[in-house]
């Protein structure tokens, strides 16, 4: 949805509210990951991505603030069986920090062009998170698709009744990284026509190119560590 004004006339706060802080990484220690959760408590993000594995770490550091857990699940491939994603997702959505999960859609199904099984695998997850109150965001990996296969994976979720569609886990190999692209981003925002919310992930990692998608109309992005300072303004290097 189009702000109502200007990406670049808004507060840090409120251009803090469009992100999801990115924790992902696998080499992160315990220490790192505490450090960077208070961090983007602090400025007021939307939520933390983080691993499943660090719940119970991360949960008191968001508890009472505006900031709230996104697990990922089923992350970085996609590739687990739908029982093994609804296993992840109810584990995760019990806590009462979690406001969003993001799952991996399949990517390889979507490229072998059976979007029948994308459709069921989402639609139960969205339908299991949705009955613990939680959001569903659904991680398309789209440098390794296609515009024809984002825009069928679109339909997808929206049949599968999904609340975001989201570009990247920024954790491809093989490809060249684009990430969240003003191009893919379009394509996204047109296909699902305000039937779902769109994310951008992935090579988000100037201020230039963050107020742009924010003027575009996106509804959320996922931003790394060293990046949350720089599209913020307030890396004054």
């Amino acid at each position: 949805m189009k702000p109502n004004k200007k990406a670049n006339e808004m507060t840090v706060k409120e251009l803090a509210a469009y992100i999801d802080y990115s924790v992902l990484k696998p080499e992160f220690t315990e220490e790192e990951i505490i450090a960077l959760t208070k961090d983007g408590v602090e400025l007021g993000c939307a939520t933390i991505c983080i691993n499943p594995g660090y719940m119970d770490l991360c949960e008191p550091i968001v508890k009472g603030s505006d900031t709230m857990l996104c697990p990922v699940c089923d992350f970085p491939f996609g590739t687990s069986s739908t029982e093994s994603k609804l296993k992840q997702i109810e584990i995760v959505a019990r806590y009462d920090t979690v406001k969003e999960i993001d799952v991996v859609a399949n990517f390889g199904h979507i490229r072998s062009g059976k979007y029948d099984a994308v459709t069921a695998d989402l639609k139960a997850c969205a339908e299991l998170a949705h009955s613990y109150g939680r959001a569903l965001k659904v991680i398309f990996e789209t440098d390794a698709l296609n515009e024809e296969q984002v825009r069928k994976t679109c339909k997808c979720c929206i049949e599968a009744g999904v609340d975001f569609v989201k570009t990247s886990t920024g954790f491809l190999t093989g490809y060249e990284a684009h990430g969240a692209t003003c191009e893919i981003i379009k394509v996204m925002m047109e296909e699902v026509n305000g039937k779902c919310k769109v994310k951008g992930s992935g090579c988000i990692r100037t201020r230039e190119h963050f107020l742009q998608l924010i003027d575009m109309g996106i509804d959320r992005m996922g931003v790394g560590y060293r990046s949350v300072p720089v599209v913020l303004g307030l890396d004054k290097k």
